[in-house]
């Protein structure tokens, strides 16, 4: 989840501004590259085409083992944004990131939004293991998939953006990862839930609070990480 400062900002967009180059542009074809077991990539919009400031990244990608878990976030926008808008919601995202937590970009490695689209997040190529910044403790090994918006009581996750996560998902897990269960990881970071070196017994597909202290993904969001589990499993069997 991201600052308070930014998000109450991106619930004020003026819609008559908006131009038409911002609006996301066709995600790029399936490639037959395959990461999980047989699973090709779904169509993501790349950074270039959502305009990132490369400019602004301080450090080039880092690389990890393969990815063996999932973390799931919000990233505590309001729920009424147009999907159009998406492109100018992850600069705003990326200029906090880097200028505000002091990160060396967006600390996600995917964005999906409410429509489904999925986003190319931290710079380093989606095909390869992007060490991220989005489960301290746990980024090693992993990835973070944000969905755009806010996922409290009340919230509704539409089925569109829960069908993006399990996408990504599916094709970044390592073959030999099963969706429904569990893996081992050892905490890097004293401030997550498990003390540095401490070894910790995760959900393949987690939510962040799982381990670190925090409501993300939002109660609704979490109460579907069964759901989104299953729809993983069974797109890998296919």
């Amino acid at each position: 989840m991201w600052s308070r400062r930014i998000v109450l900002s991106a619930g004020v967009v003026v819609l008559p501004l908006l131009v038409l180059g911002d609006a996301p542009q066709r995600p790029a074809r399936p490639e037959p590259v395959a990461v999980g077991p047989g699973i090709p990539r779904p169509p993501i919009v790349s950074r270039k085409a959502w305009r990132a400031n490369e400019g602004m990244v301080r450090e080039r990608a880092t690389y990890t083992g393969t990815v063996s878990a999932v973390f799931l976030h919000h990233t505590g926008h309001l729920n009424s944004y147009d999907c159009a808008d998406a492109p100018r919601m992850l600069r705003a995202m990326q200029e906090d990131h880097v200028e505000s937590e002091g990160w060396d970009d967006i600390g996600y490695n995917f964005v999906v939004d409410r429509c489904g689209t999925i986003y190319e997040g931290r710079a380093g190529g989606v095909g390869r293991p992007v060490r991220g910044a989005h489960t301290k403790g746990f980024n090693a090994d992993s990835i973070g998939i944000a969905a755009l918006g806010t996922f409290g009581p009340g919230a509704r996750v539409p089925p569109a953006l829960e069908a993006g996560i399990a996408n990504v998902a599916a094709w970044k897990l390592r073959p030999e990862a099963d969706p429904r269960g569990t893996v081992r990881l050892v905490s890097t970071n004293d401030e997550s839930k498990y003390k540095k070196g401490e070894a910790a017994e995760l959900h393949v597909i987690s939510g962040h609070r799982d381990s670190f202290r925090t409501n993300c993904p939002g109660d609704v969001l979490y109460k579907r990480l069964p759901a989104i589990r299953e729809s993983v499993a069974r797109l890998r069997k296919r």
